[in-house]
């Protein structure tokens, strides 16, 4: 049986093959395979979910680990993992700050969300602005690069002295991308805060600096197409499809 995994943002190398685009993530446990489905804009999806919701089990190098409690889900929640897979995955987080010897060098970055909704963050350098996309920042700036607990120091310090919080709910998300304002506006205001951020007093000298540069993600996530009217789906049950 393919179990879905869930719609992941991939991509991001060199163009045109590396260009972000969304997909549904799918595995196979007998099989020992995973698979993706391609969701390009304008595209009819539909699929039916048979049976119990049940754990994905743990990611480890690479490849899918099955839950070995067959650990059946709340249909309306929106956690894909039971609490003992849920509590493995994170004794190797870095967002849990679980993991402090992590050799790769790290980005610090400023996401904009919406007018007031800008938030520092840290993501690893190889994956690129993946992290931004994953997390729907609507634009984004690197401030700097080093170590992961230089960066860690770094979001802590500039996330305090800023007044910016770390992260941001899915339904505030939501709300200001009803009501964005125009492009120049948003790099203006990452403009500022990134120009706060490189004050002297606040700068921490173990991280590397990154001039400013905005990226904005309008045409990726199609922001100016997204209808007026947009339906919110409720819990998978057997049976249930999603067309």
């Amino acid at each position: 049986m393919w179990r879905c995994t869930g719609p992941r943002w991939s991509g991001g190398g060199p163009e045109p093959e590396g260009r972000f685009g969304q997909r549904l993530g799918w595995y196979c446990a007998e099989r020992g395979e995973e698979r993706t489905s391609v969701l390009p804009a304008g595209k009819t999806l539909a699929f039916a979910a048979q049976g119990e919701r049940r754990c994905l089990g743990v990611r480890r190098a690479g490849r899918w680990i099955v839950c070995p409690y067959d650990a059946v889900l709340d249909g309306a929640s929106a956690k894909d993992q039971c609490a003992r897979c849920a509590q493995l995955d994170r004794s190797r987080s870095v967002a849990a700050d679980t993991m402090a010897d992590d050799p790769r060098p790290y980005g610090v970055y400023l996401a904009y969300f919406g007018p007031g909704l800008l938030k520092v963050g840290i993501t690893a350098a190889e994956r690129g602005a993946a992290r931004l996309v994953e997390q729907g920042a609507v634009a984004y700036a690197w401030l700097g690069r080093g170590p992961l607990m230089a960066a860690r120091r770094a979001e802590a310090v500039l996330g305090s002295a800023l007044a910016v919080p770390d992260r941001f709910t899915k339904s505030a998300k939501r709300a200001a991308r009803g009501a964005l304002p125009p492009v120049a506006d948003r790099v203006a205001e990452l403009a500022r805060l990134h120009g706060r951020a490189r004050e002297p007093e606040l700068w921490p000298e173990t991280l590397e600096p990154v001039e400013f540069a905005c990226t904005d993600h309008t045409e990726l996530f199609g922001l100016d197409r997204i209808p007026g009217d947009v339906a919110e789906l409720g819990g998978m049950t057997a049976g249930a499809e999603v067309v």
